[in-house]
């Protein structure tokens, strides 16, 4: 039995249609090194699928999880799995982690002193007033003996859950953005990797970075409804290549860690 025409060129224009959206992967990520390292694993991935990867950089951390749900973008590497967990949560999002990336460590930074043990009694520390990296800064304060945070509050510490603050630490809650631009008014601040760098701080600066054993590392985040689509797998598999380990290390000198 034949298909009318009408039908057939229909058929035919949808599957033109799904062939040209399938010819470019577009993935969200936050301003800072991410970037990079995703332009590095899509040269690869284009070398072997014939496939071109678009990187979209949100200059706001709270777009790129939007952008995704709309379906303006295919995938985003940019949060951990806390930060994610609360978007769900807060906004409703139907996203999903599929898969781990790398550790952009959060550091503790300071235009004043040069060491921890020089953190004087009644020190200002700035950390961002986002609940996830919040927590994150106040365990990353505990790692370095300053605080201690109790052990109930996990990864949703907040400043009401400081059970020990010896030296009386004063903390001001900022937007993560403007957190090196702080440095100026405080005597240290809880910074994260990819606006340290967009500042010119150097890693290797920090007083303390978070290292592998984080529970904060990135992860490849899409929608459910396509948490085993075959090119998302594919790309990521290509990014989690030996390849692209030793390019992420070389190009950062260790500071940005791989989870494999």
């Amino acid at each position: 039995m034949k298909l009318p025409r009408i039908a057939l060129a229909a058929g035919l224009a949808l599957f033109v249609s799904h062939a040209a959206q399938a010819e470019t992967l577009k993935i969200g990520v936050s301003s800072g090194p991410y970037a990079e390292i995703i332009e590095f694993a899509g040269t690869l991935f284009k070398a072997k699928t014939g496939i071109d990867v678009k990187i979209i950089e949100f200059a706001d951390y709270t777009l790129p999880n939007t952008a995704l749900a709309q379906g303006d973008i295919d995938l985003n590497n940019f949060q951990h799995k806390p930060y994610l967990e609360n978007q769900v949560k807060q906004r409703g999002f139907d996203l999903v982690a599929v898969e781990k990336s790398i550790v952009v460590p959060l550091g503790l930074y300071s235009a004043k002193v040069k060491t921890l043990s020089e953190i004087k009694d009644g020190a200002q520390v700035a950390i961002p007033n986002d609940p996830s990296n919040g927590a994150r800064s106040l365990l990353l304060l505990q790692t370095a003996g300053l605080i201690k945070v109790d052990p109930k509050a996990g990864i949703a510490a907040t400043i009401a859950d400081v059970t020990d603050n010896p030296k009386k630490l004063k903390f001001r809650e900022i937007d993560a953005a403007q957190l090196p631009r702080s440095l100026d008014d405080v005597d240290f601040a809880a910074v994260t990797l990819n606006y340290a760098v967009g500042a010119g701080l150097s890693p290797k600066s920090a007083l303390l970075l978070e290292d592998i054993n984080t529970p904060w590392n990135l992860w490849f985040v899409t929608q459910r409804a396509r948490q085993n689509d075959q090119l998302i797998r594919n790309f990521i598999a290509t990014y989690r290549s030996p390849e692209v380990k030793e390019f992420t290390l070389k190009r950062f000198d260790g500071t940005i860690i791989p989870t494999w």
